[in-house]
């Protein structure tokens, strides 16, 4: 861990963020769309294939190249990102943004191979002023919904983020876990990014990075009380289980915080008590604690026990060597 992880890495401070309402998904049931109320799918369908729009899909101008006009359509209308992918073939200027596209695309129906591979094509290339021009006037409006982790997804309007977390999540689905968490190193500090960004470094076993960019954090949301459980998870594998406990106890605290949520910190509050039970109860912790009668009696008791199971284990030994039944 360099000496920049060592900072919270989920306190934005920008007055603007392209992010909508959190959704939480459980085994059974999601919980709908929403961008402030308004997000809306593409053409009406509901098959799941198409990009979504926050309100409604905005009319290409009449002065707008025939190139701009093309790729509107292929943006627009497109259930594959095959059309893209030829603009982008056609149009040099336009194959970063078609690359692009193409990802997100490829990423809403879950091909997170080529997702990914289009999504990192599309950053590594430069588009010509005419792309640029065309993506700022109509494709502010797209949104993104990205699995930051697991049963946590995130409406994102395009920009940097929605296609940096798109991309990790695609790279952590086909194994490239590491090149997923270096993915985001490139984004400001929010909560989405800070939460896949955690929970990408846990589980590389990197459990102080994930300590160190969730210290001061509180439960004043969903996406924070997520965040707060992974915090807990990180400081339970380093041994910090009075720490870990107090991270749980900062999600239930808020009373608006998600029924999934409450239920996932109070299963592992209850796995956490029993485990600092074990510890505090464990032979070698008693010795560490003043000699008493009491304890010593416990202590004696264990080792008869212990003595017992080895002697009849050896005994069941011998018999069968001797042919017993």
């Amino acid at each position: 861990m360099t000496a920049g992880d060592a900072e919270p890495i989920f306190q934005d401070t920008r007055d603007l963020a392209p992010f909508g309402a959190v959704q939480l998904w459980t085994p059974v049931r999601g919980l709908t769309d929403s961008v402030s109320g308004l997000l809306s799918e593409v053409m009406g369908g509901n098959s799941g294939s198409v990009l979504a729009v926050d309100g409604d899909i905005p009319r290409v101008h009449r002065r707008e190249s025939r190139t701009a006009k093309a790729f509107h359509q292929a943006v627009y209308t497109s259930r594959q990102p095959d059309r893209l992918l030829a603009l982008a073939r056609t149009y040099s200027g336009w194959a970063g943004l078609a690359h692009l596209m193409a990802g997100l695309q490829a990423y809403r129906n879950s091909d997170y191979r080529p997702a990914s591979e289009h999504l990192r094509r599309g950053l590594s290339l430069r588009n010509d002023d005419d792309a640029n021009a065309y993506a700022l006037t109509y494709l502010s409006r797209i949104v993104t919904r990205v699995e930051v982790v697991e049963k946590v997804q995130v409406p994102v309007l395009f920009s940097e983020e929605s296609v940096l977390l798109a991309l990790s999540h695609a790279l952590r689905e086909t194994g490239r876990t590491e090149d997923a968490l270096t993915a985001l190193g490139r984004l400001p500090p929010s909560l989405p990014s800070a939460l896949a960004r955690s929970s990408l470094a846990l589980s590389l076993g990197r459990t102080g990075a994930a300590i160190a960019w969730t210290e001061g954090l509180l439960n004043e949301d969903d996406l924070s009380a997520a965040l707060l459980q992974v915090r807990s998870r990180a400081l339970r594998q380093e041994g910090w289980l009075e720490e870990a406990q107090e991270a749980l106890a900062e999600v239930l605290r808020r009373r608006g915080t998600a029924m999934m949520l409450r239920n996932d910190a109070m299963s592992e509050r209850a796995s956490l008590l029993v485990e600092i039970s074990k510890r505090n109860l464990h032979p070698k912790e008693w010795l560490r604690k003043p000699d008493q009668a009491g304890a010593r009696r416990d202590i004696d008791e264990v080792e008869r026990i212990r003595r017992d199971q080895e002697s009849r284990r050896i005994w069941k030994q011998e018999w069968k060597r001797l042919g017993g039944d």
